[in-house]
Parts: structure tokens; C-alpha cells; sequence
């Protein structure tokens, strides 16, 4: 199911068929660094990570993450969207691309597009963002998008602890 369409790209809901993209995307050097070890291993590993998580989220919380994808081949690029975390009290902007679609403005564009979505369609007035502390090319996309560093929080996982991105109060 299309949920957003921009310019360049269209943003759907993830399903079990997306399972060998995930494994692949979820098992990117620049993935696990920056974002973390999922510990999917295999295709079906990658199907039960999306039925838990996104697709989970979409009947819970009427959002989640989405495949972004070129408009007009269909390719699939990376994901993009809404995650409610637990230790969060608001919804979060989350994002993740192959490392040959980076530099090329696509996280910009989904991401100024699922921030939008979130306002606009689902009327959530306030999406923060987690990032490693270290992760300065999701620091500076984050900043473009009109967050600005908060504080330090833990995730919930012992000892790991993320930079916290909220709206300014003029945004």
C-alpha cells in the first residue's frame, strides 16, 4: 500500500515479500555502526523482524517504517518512517539506505515527507529522533529537517545510550 509519493520516490508500507531487501539492509556495515545489530541472519529472519516490527506498528499505531523506493522502477532504496518506542513518549523518525543511494538528497526527501505525513495525516504534533552520537551524516539531516540535539537517553538496552533530536520551539 502507497502511503506517501514524492518527486523522486514512493514510500509504502513494508510487507513479508521485502524480507530479502531487509536481511540485506539490516546487514549493512554502515547499518550496524550506526544503527545497531539486529541479529537477522536469514530471509526468514528478516520476514518475522518485518510482521513483528513494521507491519506490527501499522496495525498498533497506524504508522511505522516504509519502503522507499524510485519512482518508476520500483526499486527499492531503503526504508523511512514513524517507530514508537517504548522508552519515547513521542514518535520517532527513523531512516536507513543502501549505501549507493547516500549523498543523493533521498533520506532528505522521504524524511522531509514522513515528517509532513506525521503532522498533517495523522495530526502528531511532536516526532523526535534517536541517532548514535557519532552518526554525524544523520546529525546534519536532522538538523534540515528542524530538530536539534536535547539530550542524552538511554534506549533501554544496558549501557546504550543515544543523542535525543526534538523539534525547536519555532518549529
Amino acid at each position: 500500500m502507497i502511503v506517501l509519493e514524492t518527486e523522486r520516490l514512493c514510500l509504502r508500507q513494508l510487507g513479508e515479500e521485502d524480507a530479502p531487501f531487509m536481511l540485506g539492509l539490516l546487514n549493512e556495515p554502515s547499518f550496524i555502526e550506526n544503527i545497531g545489530d539486529r541479529g537477522v541472519r536469514t530471509v526468514e529472519g528478516a520476514r518475522q523482524y518485518i510482521v513483528s516490527g513494521a507491519i506490527a506498528s501499522y496495525e498498533q499505531h497506524g504508522f511505522g517504517l516504509y519502503m522507499v523506493e524510485l519512482k518508476g522502477v520500483a526499486a527499492p532504496i531503503g526504508i523511512c518512517g514513524l517507530v514508537k518506542r517504548p522508552f519515547l513518549q513521542d514518535a520517532d523518525i527513523g531512516f536507513a539506505f543502501l549505501p549507493r543511494f547516500w549523498s543523493q538528497g533521498y533520506a532528505l526527501e522521504s524524511a522531509s515527507a514522513v515528517m509532513d505525513y506525521a503532522r498533517d495525516q495523522l495530526g502528531i504534533e511532536r516526532v523526535v529522533a534517536i541517532v548514535s552520537p557519532g552518526n554525524e551524516p544523520s546529525i546534519r539531516l536532522l538538523h534540515k529537517l528542524g530538530l536539534e540535539f536535547e539530550r542524552m537517553i538511554e534506549t533501554g538496552i544496558p549501557g546504550d545510550q543515544a543523542a535525543l533530536f526534538a523539534p525547536t520551539a519555532a518549529s
